[in-house]
């Protein structure tokens, strides 16, 4: 470890698999002369690469991120290529270069476990978070380890995960079109294809696998047969690749009907019992640590699962999404 630059500790929330730290959380070291983070991070690229693939997720506190700048800043120095928010459900803003808003919809709402677009073709493989303002209370952005995920629910509902790696999973979600900031998947058909031109719309949906069904005021969406389960080959394990629990409990506003939104990929409804059962698993296995400013959390979407707790605000959080 670069223990000139940066000091690993721990905090109460961490959970331990292994020995290994989840997630693993870095600071300043006191006697470094080097504060900026970004200059560290060009320094110390491989090694937070092994990191990031050892742990699933680093926190990294302390340092002086103080705007959407320094935190775009930040996601440039780690060098990955960045991933348009094309296909993805949640309302959010462009607030400068790379540098999203989380999702938008309204505090009271719980946003439930889920890998980042893991509902279309193209995802992101890493994403980062940054506290811009302190949640009043609540607003944590809990997360949890892919793979035992994997292994309890094929350990507990061997025949449920057999189905679900021979069929996958079709996910159906009507849009509108324009965005509805009420719903946490309110993402209007124009946002979601960046386009105003429906035949242009239907050339990007194409290219996702996505079907479009016109409606007199929107599109209903249907993506799949897609997989439920991928083998991570950078870990040489399976994971729980999916937005099964997010859409059958959260997929709902005025035009979409969560039970409704996912179903195997043959067409057949999902159990409700063993979904509420999983999203049990999800809680328990999860971390949730209270954001402070300033923090800059990094994920591997193919390692690790999130979500976002209700809150009062405010709470600011942005978002950067990469290849």
């Amino acid at each position: 470890m670069p223990e000139n630059l940066l000091t690993q500790v721990g905090i109460p929330q961490q959970k331990h698999y292994n020995g290994v730290p989840f997630p693993a959380v870095l600071s300043p070291n006191p006697n470094s002369t080097i504060s900026q983070l970004p200059q560290i991070i060009k320094e110390q690229k491989p090694w937070l690469g092994s990191l990031l693939q050892q742990s699933g997720a680093i926190l990294i506190r302390g340092f002086p991120v103080n705007s959407a700048s320094d935190f775009n800043d930040v996601v440039e120095a780690f060098g990955y290529e960045e991933l348009p928010y094309v296909g993805g459900a949640a309302p959010r803003t462009n607030v400068l270069g790379r540098v999203f808003t989380a999702n938008e919809s309204p505090p009271d709402q719980k946003i439930p476990f889920h890998h980042e677009m893991a509902q279309v073709p193209e995802y992101p493989s890493k994403l980062f978070f940054f506290c811009d303002v302190e949640p009043g209370s609540g607003g944590e952005t809990p997360i949890v380890l892919s793979h035992v995920v994997y292994e309890k629910m094929k350990r507990k509902y061997p025949d449920f995960v057999e189905r679900l790696e021979e069929h996958g999973l079709i996910y159906i979600r009507v849009l509108g079109e324009d965005d509805d900031p009420s719903s946490p998947i309110g993402r209007g058909w124009k946002s979601t294809f960046l386009t105003k031109d429906k035949s242009v719309a239907e050339e990007r949906a194409a290219k996702l696998g996505m079907k479009l069904e016109w409606i007199e005021d929107g599109v209903k969406t249907v993506m799949g047969p897609i997989p439920g389960i991928k083998f991570n080959q950078e870990r040489q394990q399976k994971i729980w690749f999916n937005s099964m629990v997010a859409a059958y409990t959260g997929w709902k506003d005025a035009r979409n009907d969560p039970v409704k939104a996912v179903t195997f990929g043959d067409g057949q409804p999902l159990p409700a019992e063993v979904i509420h059962d999983c999203l049990r698993i999800l809680e328990d296995e999860s971390v949730a640590i209270p954001w402070k400013k300033g923090d800059v959390l990094l994920i591997d979407n193919l390692a690790v699962l999130h979500s976002r707790k209700p809150f009062n605000p405010p709470r600011r959080i942005l978002a950067s999404l990469c290849k």
